[in-house]
């Protein structure tokens, strides 16, 4: 593949995305927070847009898990199914509870930056500080399960 796809892909892809959010109503937090109001005045309109979503990106992971890569052949690294990890638990949470206090999540929060708001700004950033300070964690905890090899142990000569 070119680089020229490499790069015009995601950023199309991307454009698309966000055209489909603005259309959707999806970066409007009072809509999103409507469908999360379960026992008040609930919106199914959210519901609607992740079945859409369900309906078309299927075949395309489908695909991309009977082959291991991309349409384009780029090799794939999917994550387990089935394995249920400390980091993805507490992610989990943190994601559910910030979009549950907010009504974004962050792709309407990159497409609400762009309207310039101190609201959106923040979110943003925060969103950005949290994957810096994830990835730290990630780092220190790999750091960490790094094994000491026998001929770095004191008194030894090597």
């Amino acid at each position: 593949m070119t680089r020229f796809l490499q790069l015009i892909v995601p950023l199309l892809s991307g454009l698309l995305f966000g055209i489909g959010l603005i259309l959707s109503g999806m970066t409007d937090p009072q809509r999103v927070l409507g469908f999360l109001d379960v026992f008040g005045q609930w919106n199914p309109a959210l519901a609607l847009v992740m079945g859409g979503a369900v309906l078309v990106s299927a075949p395309a992971f489908a695909y991309a898990r009977r082959n291991g890569r991309t349409v384009f052949g780029l090799q794939l690294s999917l994550p387990d199914r089935r394995t249920l990890s400390r980091p993805l638990v507490i992610g989990s949470l943190l994601f559910g509870l910030g979009w549950g206090l907010s009504g974004v999540c962050p792709g309407p929060g990159l497409v609400l930056v762009t309207g310039g708001t101190w609201e959106a700004g923040l979110f943003v950033a925060s969103m950005i500080g949290g994957m810096l300070i994830s990835d730290l964690f990630e780092r220190r905890r790999t750091a960490a399960a790094v094994p000491v090899s026998a001929g770095t142990q004191l008194g030894d000569c090597g």
